[in-house]
């Protein structure tokens, strides 16, 4: 069997529990490092500010690497960069949780983010070519559903662990994980076709400056750290981004994908998941805050109030990937997913002044429904809007997207904070309401391609 035909079982399943597995652990380190800085702080007897290093070299990382591992998977094969991302990310789990200092420990974090780069940037690249065409929809929702559960649970994962074990375990527990990913993985994932190029490497200079400077001034902003320096940051961000872009344009398969980005369906696909990602991230992000300082609501009420978000984003995620493989144009699932997202938000900003259980619970779960069954049809109509030998462009955009959205969502909570403290809480759901209605329109006007070609008629069926 070809590897445009998928794999057959049970070599598909295997592959397939490989990368889920990987992309799970790899999108939960990302999440659960923010749990960890206290006790990293108390046993280092480090400052707070200092601490915040550990989490952003580690997004730092992964973000300025993103498009050029999509690129190498390209040239070299999407399995040797996903194996040996693996490779580095298990291997620097461990340096994580042997380091016995801040310089080592954040040392070891950027390289842990350079490995979990190797496992984001060709993840959906390599589910296209686990399965076959007529269930990508269904793949690619099992892929959102083990991100968005990764990122939602990372905080209460941690926090169980820290129960019961010191910090050094959340990365320990990586590395058996990594290992036997490594062995099944080398056996089960498919070849997939070369392009025949040769790696670029002012390309990955500039995408790595453009992304590492304007992520920085992103954190600035969320750090308070200053607002003309967080504007300088990603000025210059912008600056380089343009220079980046401008040696783009003549190549025939750039780096930054430009050629996918002249599809509107594909520019579409992106945006919107930017803006619905920077609208979920607001959102929970704020939503804590609310439910424990405004509301009184314990720690523990805290985390299991928020719960109906990520399981209702999981169940959703799911099932609109098998109806995305069944629809004409499933853009128009994700259109209706998005807004129902925003109908679930602007419920959370119009709650009663003393709200009950049942009041919160039906509105998140209401969101995190509208988010779910957004995504998937939204990234199986991005990956599949590109051509077969372009999709490691087109899954490293998938992940930027991600990875920028729920950055800006993080920063303009920052602002908010700052600009209206006391009304912050209303500013910030309202806002990430607005980010979502906006994604609406587009979302609902793309018309479906079939593997990287036009589809002709609305009216025909997708693959």
């Amino acid at each position: 069997m070809q590897p445009a035909d998928g794999l057959p079982q049970p070599q598909r399943s295997l592959a397939f529990a490989t990368v889920a597995l990987t992309l799970f652990v790899g999108v939960l380190d990302g999440a659960i490092a923010n749990i960890a800085l206290p006790p990293i702080t108390s046993d280092f007897g480090i400052q707070p500010a200092d601490a915040v290093w550990i989490v952003n070299a580690y997004q730092l990382a992964v973000t300025m690497v993103l498009l050029p591992l999509a690129k190498l998977g390209e040239i070299i094969g999407y399995k040797r960069v996903y194996l040996s991302g693996l490779a580095l990310f298990t291997v620097s789990s461990l340096l994580c949780a042997v380091s016995n200092s801040l310089d080592l420990l954040i040392a070891a974090r950027a390289v842990q983010g350079l490995g979990a780069a190797g496992i984001m940037s060709v993840n959906i690249a390599l589910v296209r070519f686990i399965f076959p065409r007529a269930m990508l929809g269904g793949a690619v929702g099992n892929v959102a559903v083990i991100v968005g559960v990764a990122s939602a649970t990372g905080p209460t994962i941690a926090g169980l662990i820290l129960a019961v074990a010191p910090w050094q375990a959340l990365f320990l527990v990586n590395v058996p994980i990594g290992l036997v990913a490594l062995l099944v993985g080398a056996r089960t994932l498919p070849a997939t076709p070369l392009s025949g190029e040769r790696f670029d490497l002012r390309s990955t200079l500039l995408s790595a400056a453009t992304f590492g400077l304007v992520i920085s001034g992103v954190n600035a902003l969320g750090h308070s750290e200053g607002p003309l320096l967080a504007l300088a940051l990603i000025g210059a961000g912008i600056l380089v981004g343009i220079v980046f872009t401008r040696t783009q344009l003549s190549l025939p398969a750039p780096m930054l994908p430009i050629d996918l980005l002249r599809r509107p369906i594909f520019a579409l696909s992106a945006t919107t998941s930017i803006l619905s990602f920077a609208a979920q991230m607001l959102a929970f992000v704020a939503l804590p805050f609310f439910l424990h300082d405004t509301l009184g609501r314990s720690a523990s009420e805290t985390g299991l109030l928020m719960t109906p978000w990520p399981i209702t984003t999981a169940l959703a995620a799911f099932v609109s990937g098998r109806l995305a493989d069944r629809m004409r144009e499933p853009g128009r699932l994700s259109a209706l997913g998005l807004a129902i997202f925003a109908l679930g938000l602007l419920s959370l900003t119009l709650l009663p002044a003393n709200p009950s259980n049942l009041d919160l619970i039906w509105r998140l779960a209401l969101a995190g429904l509208g988010f779910g069954l957004f995504q998937s049809p939204n990234n199986k109509i991005l990956i599949s809007s590109a051509p077969r030998e372009r999709s490691g462009g087109a899954s490293g955009i998938q992940a930027t997207a991600r990875l920028v959205g729920q950055s800006m969502g993080v920063a303009l909570l920052a602002v908010i904070f700052g600009l209206v403290p006391d009304h912050a809480i209303g500013a910030a759901l309202g806002c990430a309401t607005g980010l979502a209605a906006l994604g609406i329109m587009p979302s609902a006007l793309r018309r479906v391609e079939r593997d990287g070609e036009p589809s002709g008629a609305v009216g025909r069926p997708a693959e």
